[in-house]
């Protein structure tokens, strides 16, 4: 059968998931095998719509599809480049903070973060009053082209965005043969494979090695981003515990805070405040940002969600950051009781939130996500 090493591949994946050391409850696997589900559709629609001389930009990572601790402000887009071919990248701008170009050399694996062959944002294109612009380039060895379009604000215009080699342009692929179908199958399962592996892995490397409920300085995100500082860590919280995130409103243009799942996913982004950025979170009169991160909720508007995940992931990430950050850029972490929120917050009565309030911003969530995602 044509499918059998994408079937063998599922199950192998499968039991790395059911493996996975982090595993304590059952919501814990039925997370993982979620997770594996996404995996195996962006596997498979990664190799059998991706053509080797007629590129085209797809979505590897989305809500339904998640990995890499994907940011929830963000739309990736990507392709396979090869050297010595020819390519143009053509788009409109929208009205999105940040929109960011990265050439890797390879893929992410299990042991290694591929460097970059190029890495820039938007400001270094040429791009016309229209919005218009045009990129063109020519790898010197096999890269992964990503763009990233990132949003401070879900309510902005998505922009446009396509890719062709130009000697082929205007030209078909050739039809389907047995070879390259049983050859899909194939990809489809060693990608899935190295997926999983690869972001099992990724968290030791970054994370976990860290104290439990602190975040480091601000940054340079590892793996080439031009503009873009970040600040990781993790929590391990007990019931009725929580974490107290401080911070300067920042100077850069976007700024975001997620949590992670010890899948290195995001949390559900859609219908739990699960992140903030820097137009979603409350802002204190003394241009501080102050953030409560627990499972219980404390009734404030910064309130993020751990959605009954006692360990995951925190992730600080600044764009199109015109200075260095420093420490003084960055958050504090303080562990508290839930029920201490009123006193531990200066601004508590600024901060309060009613219940019809906070569906009101779930139901805002719902929708700018839709509209960004199909419209």
């Amino acid at each position: 059968m044509y499918s059998e090493p994408l079937s063998a591949a599922i199950a192998e994946a499968e039991k790395l998931i059911a493996a996975a050391p982090h595993i304590e409850t059952e919501a814990d696997l039925l997370e993982g095998l979620q997770y594996l589900a996404g995996g195996v559709e962006a596997c498979v629609h990664a190799a059998f719509n991706g053509e080797r001389d007629h590129p085209f930009l797809m979505s590897g990572t989305g809500p339904f599809t998640k990995m890499g601790l994907d940011n929830p402000d963000t739309l990736y887009f990507g392709t396979v480049v090869r050297p010595g071919n020819d390519y143009v990248v053509r788009g409109t701008r929208g009205t999105t903070t940040d929109v960011s170009f990265q050439l890797l050399g390879g893929e992410y694996t299990d042991d290694n973060v591929p460097a970059s062959e190029a890495a820039f944002d938007d400001r270094e294109l040429d791009v016309a009053e229209d919005g218009t612009f045009t990129w063109r380039f020519q790898p010197t060895k096999p890269a992964q082209l990503v763009i990233r379009e990132v949003y401070n604000d879900w309510a902005a215009r998505r922009g446009t965005f396509s890719i062709s080699r130009t000697d082929t342009e205007g030209t078909a692929p050739p039809p389907l043969t047995r070879q390259l179908v049983e050859k899909r199958y194939a990809a489809a399962g060693k990608q899935l494979i190295n997926r999983v592996k690869t972001w099992l892995a990724f968290p030791q490397w970054f994370y976990l090695n860290l104290p439990v409920n602190t975040m480091v300085a601000p940054r340079l995100t590892p793996g080439g981003l031009a503009t873009q500082f970040s600040s990781a860590g993790h929590y391990e919280l007990e019931p009725g515990q929580a974490l107290l995130i401080t911070l300067p409103v920042p100077e850069a243009p976007y700024m975001g805070f997620q949590l992670g799942s010890l899948w290195y996913i995001s949390l559900d982004y859609i219908n739990h405040q699960t992140s903030l950025n820097g137009t979603q979170a409350q802002a204190d009169p003394d241009g501080k940002i102050r953030i409560v991160v627990s499972d219980t909720n404390p009734g404030v508007t910064n309130w993020v969600e751990t959605l009954g995940h006692r360990r995951g992931f925190l992730q600080f990430r600044w764009q199109r950051v015109s200075r260095a950050l420093t420490e003084a850029d960055g958050p504090t972490v303080e562990l508290i009781d839930v029920d201490s929120v009123s006193t531990a917050l200066p601004f508590y009565e600024h901060n309060k939130i009613s219940e019809e309030g906070w569906r009101a911003r779930i139901a805002q969530r719902q929708q700018q996500i839709a509209n960004r995602m199909l419209g």
